[in-house]
């Protein structure tokens, strides 16, 4: 099984910078409702460690959508879906290794960014982190891909 090609079917790619942008602002509006739930659960407790259960939260939650279904819940409203470059569901252990990278560039920014611009300008629509572990995110349409 392989991914379609970028030159021959790019309906599969186009809109997927926007679309990953969107995604991502879904997201963390989900990831953020988890953490004041989290809060709440530890009487405010765990205020004193916020950046941490972000962190945590947001490693967590990416990493199960990820490895269970291959796609968040931005990724799902937004009608994407996270693949190998050969095609396949990435395993657990990509997805969380892909969820820790996310969160590692966030809080280096400059990565972050360059993150970005290779979403814009490479033919598979993929982030740093894509590039590091060959995968990709395309449109959900057609046939599973």
């Amino acid at each position: 099984m392989t991914l379609p090609d970028p030159e021959l079917q790019p309906e599969f790619y186009s809109d997927v910078p926007l679309k990953r942008a969107l995604a991502w602002a879904i997201d963390l509006v989900v990831t953020i409702a988890l953490t004041l739930v989290g809060l709440v659960m530890t009487l405010f407790i765990s205020a004193f460690f916020l950046p941490v259960l972000f962190g945590a939260i947001s490693i967590g939650y990416r990493t199960i959508m990820l490895a269970r279904y291959g796609a968040t819940l931005g990724m799902m409203l937004t009608a994407l879906k996270w693949r190998s470059l050969d095609g396949r569901q990435p395993d657990p252990m990509t997805a969380f290794i892909y969820s820790a990278m996310h969160a590692g560039m966030w809080t280096v920014f400059p990565l972050q960014v360059a993150s970005m611009v290779m979403i814009l300008l490479t033919p598979y629509r993929q982030g740093l982190h894509d590039m590091v572990l060959r995968t990709t995110m395309l449109h959900r349409i057609g046939p599973d891909h």
